[in-house]
């Protein structure tokens, strides 16, 4: 078996302005796949629900737990596994967590019983982290750095395929041959996933004198368990929060606090909180988290203003749906030039005050336009959070160390991870209090509840413009310095 072929410098992969040499277009293509493949994972499981509750013989309140524990593993150790990468190799551990993914897409398939799968579930969603934290951190020893925003653009462009994708072929899939399939297919994709990352990404380099690395394991223990509790208490009880969802955040609250305290008497810290005082990182996550709380809306808060405040049946409802899906999986490309061509910080600031203009409308709008009047700032929304997701990215992992980088890459999909979280819950709660009971509600009580959901949304984004304006000022007057 041969060795993979040495690795082009990013400096010297790029021979003219604009062009692209064949090692870069084979690192992007193995990130592409390292990028569908856990956005696949997310989307393909929810439609097997109803059909794996029946099989296993499970209430529905436990099944979704099939959901849940994908999505508690990635959220709790996506930041130390983008660490790890950076203390052991990127390359090593990211074909470590595809051939991961792929192994626990097996058991899953094989699983006898609910909680066997929902362990197999936590397992694939470990693998998933590696390869959403490393992804990204990639991009800075692959790419030039005139490109780094159409490549931070394709990422986010096979990232909304993957969610596109997964509800379709999942449905084909279950019908033909049972839910069983909805994992399976994992494994002919991540064995071409691991096959092209081994061929086209650059080998691991450590010096031959080079320290053993240290890792931070208390730290990483009281992150995963806070990052968890707070996961949990924002998704138990369906946006009702009772006491156990009350004792959950206050046990995040202390492990963060715990964790802040570790963190500061640790010599080899996992997160140096020094590092948070940079106005672009921190300005970058903040917004991150807050736009995609937003983007959560459209998924909790459309479903229902559609069906019941609209009148739409189920398939219509379904179809519109998929236009912010689709709009993200076109524009994400089209993005990563425009961040390239104008610049990160112009583009993240377009980005945002177009999802600002989308809210506003979606707030003000009346229903009496149907479907247009909410495709229509559905589209302006997605494509203006793919414009902002490509130049936020490009502008963090621009000038980050790169024995950093998988380490940013991992913050940076936590605080999208927490921003969805947190959507589907306060979102849902104030949808849910502003049109009383959704259950038996009059369509023009949905219509409120809409409203009144992208009132604070639009208050959000406000949020998130004013945080990255703040940032960028303090940014340019650090270089001024």
């Amino acid at each position: 078996m041969h060795s993979p072929s040495k690795p082009v410098p990013p400096d010297q992969q790029a021979t003219q302005a604009g062009s692209v040499t064949m090692p870069v277009r084979g690192a992007l293509a193995s990130l592409s796949m390292a990028m569908l493949l856990p956005a696949l994972g997310t989307s393909i499981a929810n439609v097997g629900l109803p059909d794996m509750a029946r099989a296993l013989h499970a209430p529905f309140q436990d099944v979704q737990w099939i959901v849940l524990a994908y999505l508690l593993a990635i959220t709790a150790l996506i930041v130390s596994v983008g660490r790890l990468g950076d203390l052991v190799g990127r390359r090593r551990l990211l074909l470590t967590g595809i051939a991961l993914f792929a192994l626990a897409s097996i058991l899953c398939a094989l699983a006898p019983s609910l909680w066997l799968l929902v362990a197999a579930r936590a397992l694939q969603g470990l693998g998933a982290s590696v390869m959403m934290a490393l992804t990204m951190a990639f991009v800075g020893s692959t790419v030039p750095k005139a490109q780094t925003g159409s490549a931070m653009g394709l990422l986010g462009t096979m990232s909304a395929v993957g969610t596109t994708l997964g509800p379709a072929l999942g449905g084909l899939l279950i019908a033909r041959f049972g839910w069983q399939a909805i994992f399976l297919v994992n494994v002919p994709l991540a064995g071409v996933a691991l096959l092209m990352a081994w061929r086209f990404l650059p080998a691991d380099q450590r010096g031959a004198h080079a320290k053993r690395p240290v890792f931070d394991h208390c730290g990483t223990l009281l992150l995963a368990l806070t990052l968890a509790a707070y996961a949990l208490a924002m998704t138990l009880g369906r946006g009702q929060f009772g006491m156990r969802n009350v004792a959950l955040l206050l046990a995040a609250c202390v492990g963060g606090a715990l964790f802040a305290y570790v963190e500061l008497k640790a010599p080899a810290p996992l997160i140096r909180l020094a590092m948070l005082r940079a106005p672009v990182l921190s300005a970058g996550l903040a917004t991150s988290m807050l736009v995609s709380t937003v983007m959560m809306s459209t998924l909790v808060v459309g479903p229902f203003y559609l069906a019941r405040g609209l009148g739409l049946s189920t398939a219509i409802t379904g179809m519109v749906l998929a236009a912010g899906p689709l709009v993200a999986a076109f524009c994400g490309v089209p993005s990563g030039w425009l961040v390239d061509r104008y610049g990160a910080q112009r583009m993240g600031g377009a980005g945002l005050c177009g999802a600002a203009g989308a809210c506003l409308a979606l707030t003000l709008l009346p229903a009496s336009l149907g479907i247009p009047g909410y495709v229509a700032p559905i589209m302006l929304l997605t494509s203006s959070y793919a414009l902002f997701q490509a130049a936020n990215n490009t502008a963090v992992m621009g000038d980050i160390a790169a024995d950093q980088r998988g380490l940013i890459s991992g913050m940076l999909n936590l605080s999208r991870n927490l921003g969805l979280v947190t959507g589907a819950s306060v979102m849902g709660a104030i949808f849910a209090a502003s049109a009383s009971d959704i259950v038996s509600a009059q369509p023009a009580a949905m219509i409120r509840g809409m409203h009144a959901s992208f009132a604070v949304a639009s208050a959000l984004i406000l949020a998130a413009l004013a945080i990255f304006a703040l940032g960028r000022t303090l940014s340019r007057a650090g270089e001024r310095e």
